[in-house]
């Protein structure tokens, strides 16, 4: 039987409801799939339709946790699979790329994690990357496969626009690191900016803050591109409030809300943190009513759409689809 070289989306366990929405909004069925562990914890797959010469994408998140590291594994032996059974292009679409703070040897002995994991992608047969808000967006160049590092921005800019009286809000960056994404948000709705020095005794713990920029009276909307233990977004909302902020909003990219951040988050003098759904976290907002979030699926399904019909994605890099 001839083939019609169509869409095959695939899933792990990682992100099951993400999947489910990008192949409604795809107008297709999740490939017919099995994910499973034997008794000894090795993980397997079973494919119950062909992919022979077909565009397969393989859409598998992180989730938080000590589950992280079997959704990778995951991910390489659905990818081994499909390269076994003749699919015609693989691409891993991996919404938040995992060990991406790895990005260089920032220490003696360190080792660079977001290489690796690039080396293993290409090595198991991935052909293409789709991803989105990269730490470090040089990790890009580890791959010799095309990447294309989608932005959330569009989708932040349209909530913004939606929920908030923005006239009267200022965008802040509560790190140096994160200055070129707050700032381009800010252009974007013609808003000011704020920044906030922060000086770390050891990795995950803010010793200092310092808030350069003026947010007395407006709506303070910090913005990064990844909450973990959430210790910087909470002390940051500390110095905005005693400089005199209405109200301090954070909204993320990748919920990863690991350990306490929850309960930080309730403790804190945030009003809200709105994320995005490239991390499962549905779990986490039962018990954090300041919890919002924002659907990106419709940006990964146009993305997968536009790469199987050899359309050019960068329409994706200032526009969120309706």
């Amino acid at each position: 039987m001839a083939t019609t070289n169509s869409i095959k989306l695939l899933t792990g366990n990682s992100h099951p409801e993400l999947a489910k929405k990008v192949a409604e909004r795809l107008g297709i069925d999740l490939l017919d799939m099995s994910v499973f562990k034997y008794s000894n914890q090795e993980t397997s797959v079973i494919m119950r339709e062909s992919v022979r010469d077909e565009d397969v994408f393989i859409l598998q998140s992180t989730k938080p946790g000590e589950e992280l590291n079997d959704g990778l594994m995951e991910l390489l032996i659905i990818i081994k699979a499909c390269k076994t059974a003749s699919a015609r292009r693989i691409t891993a679409v991996m919404p938040n790329y995992p060990y991406a703070r790895q990005d260089k040897k920032d220490k003696s002995r360190a080792p660079i994690s977001a290489k690796l994991l690039a080396n293993m992608l290409q090595k198991a047969g991935c052909n293409h990357i789709i991803t989105m808000d990269l730490h470090a967006s040089q990790i890009q160049g580890f791959f010799d496969v095309p990447v294309d590092n989608l932005y959330a921005e569009p989708s932040t800019l349209r909530y913004i626009r939606e929920n908030f009286d923005y006239k009267n809000a200022v965008i802040v960056s509560p790190d140096a690191g994160g200055a070129k994404r707050a700032t381009a948000l800010a252009d974007r709705l013609d808003l000011n900016f704020a920044l906030i020095h922060k000086e770390r005794s050891r990795p995950n713990e803010v010793s200092r803050m310092t808030l350069v920029g003026d947010v007395a009276g407006k709506i303070a909307i910090l913005v990064d591109d990844m909450a973990d233990t959430c210790g910087t977004l909470v002390k940051a909302a500390d110095v905005l409030m005693a400089s005199g902020a209405k109200e301090v909003v954070a909204i993320v990219t990748h919920g990863i809300l690991s350990g306490s951040a929850c309960e930080k988050i309730n403790s804190s003098r945030l009003s809200k943190v709105v994320v995005t759904n490239t991390v499962p976290h549905e779990d986490k907002k039962k018990g954090c009513a300041k919890l919002e979030t924002i659907d990106i699926a419709p940006t990964l399904a146009e993305a997968c759409r536009r790469t199987h019909n050899g359309e050019s994605v960068s329409f994706l890099f200032s526009h969120a689809p309706v």
